[in-house]
């Protein structure tokens, strides 16, 4: 079912800028790239921290290591998906143990898949810090999380979904809010 778009918040432009906007704060709050990495949180995570490493690299001249993280086992939710888990690799082929460690994700909601993306990182080595980079923003958290850098602040209703697109995955860089459909209510 294709969910109706209500309002395209970025294009390809505003999201560029965006990003080029969150590279530059954190290359202001960590004092450069020393002990810096980048870890995509699977699925849309990852193409933006390719981005940033990219502009952050096009800025200091330096490359700063880039993560993949998987968190589909650490997820709360696993068991009452009705449909198969797909598992991917996490590929971090460095040591993070004393890094400060950038998380890169899409959207921050409820902040559970944050929850899991830190359960996962612990499982792998202890960073000096973890700081979350996101495009979206839209309120409604769960558990007491924020992100250290955002792209845009979002408020939402709870029947509406915020769906980032990017060309890597979707053919087109934007973000749209959509309306989920409304649950039928049958009177008595």
């Amino acid at each position: 079912m294709e969910l109706k778009v209500k309002n395209q918040i970025m294009d390809a432009y505003k999201l560029r800028r965006a990003l080029t906007r969150i590279a530059h704060e954190i290359l202001e709050h960590n004092h450069g790239t020393e002990d810096l990495v980048l870890v995509g949180i699977r699925r849309r995570g990852v193409p933006l921290a390719e981005r940033l490493q990219a502009l952050i690299e096009s800025i200091e001249e330096v490359k700063v290591p880039l993560g993949i993280l998987d968190i589909t086992f650490y997820r709360d939710d696993l068991t009452t998906l009705n449909v198969q888990p797909v598992i991917n690799q996490t590929k971090i082929p460095f040591d993070i143990n004393g890094k400060k460690v950038v998380l890169v994700d899409d959207v921050l909601f409820t902040g559970r898949t944050l929850r899991a993306a830190l359960d996962a990182l612990f499982d792998i080595g202890r960073p000096k810090n973890i700081q979350l980079a996101v495009v979206i923003d839209r309120g409604h958290r769960e558990l007491p999380v924020r992100a250290d850098y955002v792209g845009k602040n979002v408020p939402t209703s709870k029947n509406e979904e915020i769906a980032v697109q990017l060309k890597e995955i979707d053919n087109i860089d934007q973000v749209l809010i959509r309306q989920l459909p409304q649950e039928e209510t049958s009177s008595p």
